[in-house]
């Protein structure tokens, strides 16, 4: 087939694609839903952030006076009541009182309060419950064993790990938190695209098979070349749809400050929030920059990982004439998608471990388990160096296998093929 050839089925591919409503709709639309729903819950949490008026009745029935000590650290929300419990119950129920507090010597050794209300209150107010009565118990151990509770707090207080990064141009800031689910992210972004574009070749095959125009195609072009022009094409929409995405994400991430400032600012936030949100981790909104080595590695992982499933999915869909056929032979293929998602906590929690290694070099988990390593370590280069290695190699026989099984099954009609006979064509080709 002349180069021109190829490159028109190719071109031609990819301006179908990149043309269609879907491409308009997964590139812009889908992320810009995406982020909304990732980031809309916590804007309505920020902007609409206020306490509650809960009033919480504290009965209290010890012999240490916890009742007085707990409403005199949070009088807003716990008041002292002496009135028994069978008035309070019908109070709850006729919606008169929110709830109260029961307070018995023996809680205290067993580290368990009852909280009565009518529905729970919400995770907020068991929280607020919670805090404030480990405050006291802890302050009344302490005391208990003649231990003064404010250098008790001050021994106890929480160590917190700065992680530096040592490079050939000095120590400098590290973002392994950051960059460790930034990795975790990008792992399952790779997974999605590699889902979509695969069955999208699996697809387009079976669909120009069903209505015979590859008859016609065959007409002026090799199986081969038409397998890969195809593959090609589609394969140049995910580039095209991935540089935009990371186009955006730069222009967002200069103004990343200025634009979460537009919601919420940190002087306004209640110490609470703060402290258990904490804005994701970073003063004034700060987002760690990403290695271009890491955008990069990202890339490269994705059109690799692209060809070696897209080259398995046009293999199967020359062998059947619907997608119905289609969903038992290409199992084993989602499966190899699938299995590398179960191990990426696993890899991330542990990316130097030797089950991570192995697993970033089995050249079908590669694309996505190897983008965890790089982002969560510094993965030695020999490492990434051999499975682009094992990788290519991997492709290069799905190349082969696939287009066997293209070159015999894209003429076959009105039979369902089975795994002995595509082993059949694989061995006769």
């Amino acid at each position: 087939m002349p180069r021109s050839k190829f490159w028109t089925i190719a071109s031609n591919e990819y301006l179908r694609y990149i043309r269609s409503k879907s491409f308009l709709i997964t590139t812009f639309i889908l992320p810009i839903i995406w982020l909304i729903i990732i980031i809309l819950p916590n804007i309505i949490a920020v902007l609409s952030f206020e306490k509650t008026e809960r009033k919480i009745a504290v009965v209290d029935q010890t012999d240490k006076k916890l009742g007085a000590e707990i409403v005199a650290r949070d009088s807003n929300t716990f008041y002292l009541e002496s009135r028994n419990i069978e008035v309070l119950n019908r109070e709850i129920v006729e919606g008169k009182l929110d709830g109260y507090l029961l307070l018995r010597n023996q809680d205290i050794e067993d580290n368990t309060v009852e909280l009565y209300t009518k529905g729970g209150g919400g995770l907020g107010l068991i929280n607020v419950v919670a805090n404030t009565l480990t405050d006291v118990f802890r302050r009344i151990r302490l005391l208990e064993k003649g231990i003064d509770p404010s250098v008790a707090s001050f021994i106890l207080k929480e160590v917190k790990v700065e992680t530096k990064k040592v490079t050939t141009e000095g120590v400098q800031k590290d973002y392994a938190s950051f960059y460790g689910v930034v990795g975790y992210i990008m792992a399952f972004l790779i997974y999605i695209l590699l889902f979509i574009y695969g069955a999208m070749v699996m697809r387009g095959v079976i669909e120009e098979k069903a209505s015979r125009i590859i008859e016609i195609l065959l007409s002026s072009a090799r199986p081969f070349d038409i397998m890969f022009g195809k593959i090609l094409g589609i394969g140049s929409v995910g580039l095209t749809q991935i540089i935009i995405w990371f186009v955006i994400l730069g222009i967002l991430s200069l103004f990343s400050t200025q634009i979460l400032s537009l919601f919420v600012s940190p002087s306004n936030l209640p110490s609470e929030f703060v402290s258990n949100q904490q804005i994701g981790g970073f003063k004034s909104f700060e987002i760690p920059p990403i290695p271009l080595f890491s955008v990069v590695a990202f890339v490269v992982y994705f059109l690799l990982g692209y060809f070696l499933f897209a080259t398995l999915f046009s293999g199967i869909g020359a062998a059947v004439d619907q997608e119905q056929d289609a969903q038992t032979i290409s199992t084993p293929v989602y499966l190899f998608l699938i299995i590398p998602i179960l191990f990426v906590s696993a890899v991330m929690a542990d990316p130097d471990s030797t089950l991570s290694v192995v697993l970033s070099l089995i050249p079908t988990f590669t694309p996505i388990l190897m983008i965890v390593r790089i982002f969560s370590t510094s993965v030695p280069l020999w490492q990434i160096v051999l499975s682009f290695i094992l990788l290519i190699l991997t492709i290069w026989g799905s190349v082969i296998l696939s287009a066997k099984i293209y070159r015999i099954g894209i003429l076959i009609y009105g039979k369902k093929p089975t795994f002995k006979e595509i082993y059949r064509w694989l061995s006769e080709a």
